[in-house]
């Protein structure tokens, strides 16, 4: 069997709206094709030995032991990898169960798709499951454990940590967006100028003096100290040789720590005599240079969060321990503790597991003990010298009974020092008294406190942390989303875009787009290129200028990675046609339209989905929508606006020569076609379709009627506004136009306006696109021979798979079925090829350049019409 290809799927997609996280793998099952898993001997006996589990997939009987029932009878492999897959993240500790088998298009070749938790262990998973199949087919051993352990440490490697995670699941939770911005804990939540960020649990509203303040331990406690709050006797060093001083001024027992450190990091405590304070020391100069020495406080380590000025909650924090039984060696107390299931790898479960460091062995061999010593019954062992639930300790929830005096203590701390999330750590013997009675104090105050020992404690309470971190962020109402129009369709996609992106400018948004030439902030352009995919989406929505996003979403994107955000407020389709069919497993028109229709399927259900009402399979997408629907249409007399508007929808119609929003039957009349720039007086038809689709987007926004017809106005076809679309150059004795039709729909749109140019000659210049099917290269070359009196055939530099010899051969074939004689020159070059038919034109030709990369042409033709106008000679004689 061979991989051809895994892609991640991260956001609504082909395969499902509602899970947006998928693989999808091509697989290749090549001579496996022809075996089913009930012609392999042995194969059924060996999967259910190797995984078990499987016994839980329902499969499509929805019984248990579906899927082992399906194996039974006879299914294909590329079936069996993708619940291998599902199964072997979920023995990593990541359950997921959605998956899908289909077929590629191809024999033997399949779609494998199914989802994950983690990307990276997803696409680990794919390649796993493959090997784990390949080996039971040929019945040799399997190192299972290995791949389930990898997939552990992926996991720990790259999801988001349970403080960071919590936040966004809370966000989550009340509709607000959020985006990734680096590969660790740096978050996004809400789009463009409406966004805040947090950082762990440090937000962007955390004040930067008091992360500072808290990140200095000596300054920290000189604030406290200051404002008569209790904290332990100390000084800080810097050389080994002010020990000594320092260890008999403050007084045995002691605690050593790094004045920087964090997390529990080389710190050492109850420390009994010199020898050890000299050890400590030096661990703790691994982590800073200079070192805190302080009195050890006698009791129990509290840890109390305050969220914006206000006690949220409170934990007894607990070293990693083991208690004796009498007969059991520390080391078997340990791996008891252990096989708690509450315990697991890294961060997957409530508790983690205790590591057996270097550590751990020092504070054994402290207590004159080794790893295989029994301990006494009840003895308590300290296996770790902080309480940090990382290293295998344990939390208790006492949210409820700290004393008023202490919540008072740790509510003006969070202000003394300035931060609106902070974790003060507290040693007393009794949180339920004032620190004062228990001659306790304030050990530390941390910036970016953990919360998972509050969101998770051994024993108490969960406390939804998270909650006032977002309310602190997004007050009630808030969601920090901002508009966002996405559009989709099959030609016209990048004219609406630009058109409603100039509507929305004009009536005083900061508009940020993206369309198939580059990206756009506020009209400047910052990513040239094909910019339709989820990554340009990104690229705008986390721009902190722009608070109205008008996003071209293209087929490539869709099928690569789904779309880059979650929702979105109006949803264009402009139309489908066959176009690159056989590519990525789409095969057919209705395959197409079924990418298409993920666009509408993602409308807010308060927002607008707007479809043409002339196109059988767009107008289709609109049953099952959760949103609004709008219509547009070329013909006011269509009977699907017409039943529309009897039962009072929104539609938008070209009618009397206007473009017209009518809500039911009532007609509001934006603007005559001729006084449309972009329209050519007109004679463009497949503009105005476009014009329809942008004045409902702007209605349904509540842009104004004369917002729209400024904008309308003001929107030329030419190369700086729609680059590639109808851009027309007159020069003396001929006119050159460019435009992007590339495909047989495009093409006759286009026949259909040059028809109205009245011209002498008509030479088009046209390329085979390496990408395409053939006949669709053919056709391409038919309807080339029906617009046009002579042909250049050249070549784009990218063939995309295909020969140059290939390509051509495609159009001539075409050109031929209609027009056997006709002209046709072979020019590869597009700047030779553009010279060739300006220098060779009659007076008073039509030139038209059809080409779907156009930068370097308009340029070109930029140049030269500037090198006319100042009375130069085009070219050299």
């Amino acid at each position: 069997m061979k991989i051809r290809e895994i892609n991640a799927m991260r956001g609504p997609n082909y395969w499902s709206i509602r899970r947006p996280k998928l693989i999808v793998m091509v697989l290749d099952l090549q001579e496996m094709e022809n075996y089913p898993t009930d012609k392999i001997p042995g194969f059924g006996e060996r999967i259910k030995g190797l995984l078990p589990g499987l016994y839980a997939h329902r499969c499509s009987e929805g019984v248990a032991g579906g899927f082992f029932h399906r194996v039974d009878r006879g299914t294909w492999m590329g079936h069996v990898i993708e619940h291998v897959a599902l199964e072997i993240q979920t023995m990593a500790g990541m359950d997921t169960g959605f998956g899908r088998t289909r077929g590629y298009g191809e024999e033997g070749v399949y779609h494998v798709v199914f989802s994950y938790k983690e990307e990276n262990v997803g696409r680990f998973a794919a390649e796993a499951a493959v090997r784990i199949c390949e080996a039971l087919i040929a019945a040799v051993d399997y190192d299972l454990d290995q791949d389930i352990q990898r997939m552990r440490e992926l996991r720990e490697s790259d999801r988001l940590g349970p403080s960071t995670g919590s936040i966004v699941k809370e966000a989550e939770s009340r509709g607000i967006p959020w985006i990734r911005l680096n590969s660790s804990s740096l978050c996004q939540l809400g789009y463009g100028a409406n966004q805040k960020r947090i950082q762990a649990t440090v937000t962007s509203r955390t004040s930067n003096i008091g992360v500072d303040l808290a990140c200095d331990k000596e300054e920290t406690k000189f604030m406290l100290e200051q404002a008569h709050v209790r904290v332990p006797k100390g000084d800080i060093i810097t050389q080994q040789d002010e020990l000594k001083k320092v260890c008999d001024a403050v007084g045995y027992p002691l605690v050593v720590k790094p004045i920087d450190g964090n997390h529990g990091r080389g710190i050492t405590v109850n420390i009994k005599n010199f020898e050890e304070a000299t050890a400590a020391f030096n661990v703790a100069q691994e982590v800073s240079r200079s070192v805190i020495i302080e009195t050890y406080i006698e009791g129990y380590d509290y840890r109390l969060l305050v969220i914006n000025n206000k006690l949220i909650a409170a934990a007894k924090r607990t070293p990693a321990h083991v208690i004796g039984d009498g007969h059991s060696t520390i080391q078997a107390l340990i791996d008891e503790v252990n096989k708690d299931p509450r315990r697991g790898y890294g961060h997957e479960n409530v508790l983690t597991i205790i590591d057996v460091n270097e550590l751990t062995l020092g504070l054994i061999k402290k207590k004159g003990y080794t790893s295989e010593s029994v301990l006494a019954k009840d003895e308590t062992l300290l296996l770790k010298d902080t309480a940090n639930l990382s290293t295998g300790g344990t939390a208790e929830d006492v949210t409820d009974i700290v004393h008023s005096s202490n919540v008072f203590m740790a509510e003006r701390i969070s202000r003394l020092i300035d931060l609106d999330i902070c974790g003060i750590d507290v040693m007393t013997t009794d949180i339920t008294k004032p620190l004062e009675e228990t001659s306790g104090a304030v050990l530390e105050v941390n910036a970016g406190p953990g919360f998972r020992m509050h969101l998770s404690p051994t024993i108490g309470l969960p406390r939804n942390v998270a909650s006032p971190v977002v309310d602190e962020l997004f007050p009630k109402g808030e969601n920090g989303r901002i508009p966002i129009v996405a559009i989709t369709g099959t030609n016209g996609k990048t004219t609406t875009t630009r058109l409603i992106a100039h509507m929305a400018k004009m009536s005083g948004c900061r508009v940020g787009y993206t369309t198939s030439d580059g990206v756009y902030i506020q009209n400047r352009l910052l990513m040239a290129g094909d910019c339709t995919g989820p990554q340009s989406a990104e690229f705008v929505l986390k721009d902190p200028t722009v608070n109205f996003a008008v996003l071209e979403c293209a087929r490539g994107g869709l099928l690569r990675a789904g779309l880059g955000f979650r929702y979105c407020d109006i949803g264009i389709v402009t139309n489908v046609e066959s176009d690159h069919l056989g590519l990525k497993g789409i095969n057919t028109v209705d395959q197409l339209a079924r990418v298409k229709a993920v666009i509408p399927e993602t409308v807010l259900p308060g927002g607008y989905a707007i479809l043409n009402a002339d196109d059988d399979r767009v107008f289709d997408m609109r049953d099952g929508l959760a949103c609004n629907v709008a219509l547009f249409s070329m013909d006011e007399n269509n009977p699907r606006i017409l039943e529309f508007q009897e039962e009072n929808g929104l539609t938008a119609i070209f009618e009397e020569n206007y473009v017209t929003i009518t809500r039911g039957k009532w007609k509001m009349r934006v603007m005559r076609v001729e006084s449309i720039p972009l329209t050519y007086g007109g004679k463009a038809t497949f503009m105005i379709q476009n014009v329809l689709a942008a004045i409902l987007a702007a209605h349904v926004r509540g842009i104004s009627i004369e917002d729209m017809k400024a904008a309308l106005e003001t929107f030329l076809p030419s190369p700086s506004q729609t680059p590639g679309r109808l851009n027309l150059f007159e020069f003396n004795n001929f006119s050159f136009l460019v435009d992007y039709a590339h495909n047989p729909s495009g093409m006759r749109a286009l026949r259909q306006f040059i028809d109205a140019f009245e011209a002498k000659k008509r030479i088009g210049i046209i390329a085979g696109i390496g990408d395409r099917r053939e006949e669709d290269t053919v056709e391409v070359g038919a309807m080339a021979a029906t617009m046009f009196d002579e042909i250049i055939i050249r070549q784009d530099e990218n063939l995309r798979g295909k020969t140059t010899e290939e390509l051509i051969s495609y159009i001539v074939k075409g050109i031929r079925s209609k027009k056997p004689d006709m002209k046709v020159t072979k020019i590869n070059s597009e700047q030779e090829a553009i010279k060739h038919a300006m220098k060779n034109a009659p007076k008073d030709a039509l030139i038209v350049l059809c080409s779907d990369v156009i930068s370097d042409a308009l340029q070109l033709l930029k140049d030269l019409k500037v090198k006319e106008t100042s009375g130069a000679a085009l070219f050299e004689k």
